[in-house]
């Protein structure tokens, strides 16, 4: 009997159940989602190298003119200190030209690869000390665990791929490589930054093409990661059931759906008893189904003025009595045959009723 008990123990204690979708979104308020750096910086690497491509001469131009600068104008000033103030403020401002445009590209690539992948979030959970992160037991897990063997292969992939993508284009431009050294100063720049693009983009296209599997992969290992037993659903949900303001929307919803029922059946009542103002009984009499007629929808004040309105609308028959309809209200629930002591009543209001509608 103990061993069966700890079996069922067990097997609950299983992480078999997928996540709910509170323990998704407890899970992404901690800033753990499923991501793939690899997916990032290849993004980022095609938007700097596509950058490059179309904009290499202006680029060019900028260090031309830096050179220009320093070689042409720098060298032949004194050297005082208002001389170096203003060289520096002249180098500053032309490697800014130079690189701002890059990183701001590498910075909007990167921003859309993180919204593509994980939409907008914004969480401080990630940064807050833990202690265990300094655990050496669980430093040595890290490193020595199933996750590190297959980043530690995907390395190895990434890097021979990247690199026969790489050795691939030196090798269809071999004949401009060999040539180089006889070429003119701008005539080898120039072929070295058209191979140098044309490498970093193939290789950013491999990249990418490799990050996809990867960005499948880490779906996979966050799925499996937030696995919860069937324990863990059963103890979410009673959680949830006991928060005050989750059972008052479920109260809520449970009353909106009892009215949106209740204003459905309005249109089948033979009669709506009304006081007029405060209180509306719509009554059906089937005698095939019941001996007495039956509460089918009740109200007061804003209630009671719908079930007028859609009784309006559909043709059926208002009767004010105002005794009676205050006596049913207090005394029925939607659903209940009359008290025997309203029998009478009802059956003076629906004979009047059936010979209205059959003079109509």
């Amino acid at each position: 009997m103990k061993l069966l008990q700890l079996d069922l123990q067990f097997f609950a204690g299983e992480k078999t159940e997928k996540a709910t979708p509170k323990k998704r979104q407890d899970t992404r308020k901690k800033g753990q989602t499923a991501k793939s750096q690899d997916v990032n910086t290849a993004i980022s690497l095609l938007s700097v190298f596509g950058f490059l491509m179309f904009f290499s001469s202006n680029i060019g131009q900028v260090v031309i003119d830096i050179f220009h600068k320093t070689f042409g104008q720098y060298m032949l000033m004194d050297l005082t200190a208002e001389n170096l103030h203003q060289i520096g403020l002249d180098l500053i401002l032309g490697v800014a030209v130079l690189l701002g445009p890059i990183m701001l590209v590498a910075l909007v690539a990167g921003l859309g690869a993180n919204l593509l992948q994980v939409g907008f979030l914004f969480t401080a959970e990630p940064m807050k000390p833990k202690l265990e992160k300094i655990d050496p037991i669980k430093g040595f897990k890290r490193i020595f665990s199933i996750r590190a063997i297959v980043e530690l292969l995907k390395s190895i992939l990434k890097i021979g791929f990247v690199g026969f993508i790489t050795f691939l284009v030196l090798w269809l431009r071999i004949d401009e490589v060999l040539i180089l050294s006889h070429k003119s100063v701008p005539s080898a720049l120039k072929t070295i930054g058209s191979l140098t693009l044309q490498m970093g983009i193939s290789a950013s296209i491999a990249l990418l093409f490799l990050s996809l599997f990867d960005y499948l992969y880490q779906r996979y290992d966050f799925e499996k990661n937030i696995r919860m037993s069937k324990q863990d659903v059963k103890d979410e949900f009673k959680n949830m059931e006991g928060d005050p303001l989750i059972k008052s929307k479920i109260k809520q919803k449970q009353r909106e759906m009892a009215m949106a029922r209740m204003m459905e059946e309005v249109p089948k009542a033979d009669v709506v008893i009304t006081n007029p103002t405060h209180y509306a009984i719509a009554l059906k009499y089937d005698e095939e189904k019941a001996d007495a007629p039956v509460v089918v929808a009740k109200g007061i004040d804003f209630m009671a003025q719908k079930i007028k309105r859609v009784a309006k609308e559909h043709q059926v028959v208002l009767v004010e009595n105002r005794p009676l309809a205050q006596a049913l209200y207090k005394q029925t629930n939607i659903g209940d045959a009359i008290p025997d002591e309203f029998f009478k009543a009802v059956a003076e209001i629906l004979a009047y009723v059936y010979r209205i509608k059959h003079k109509i």
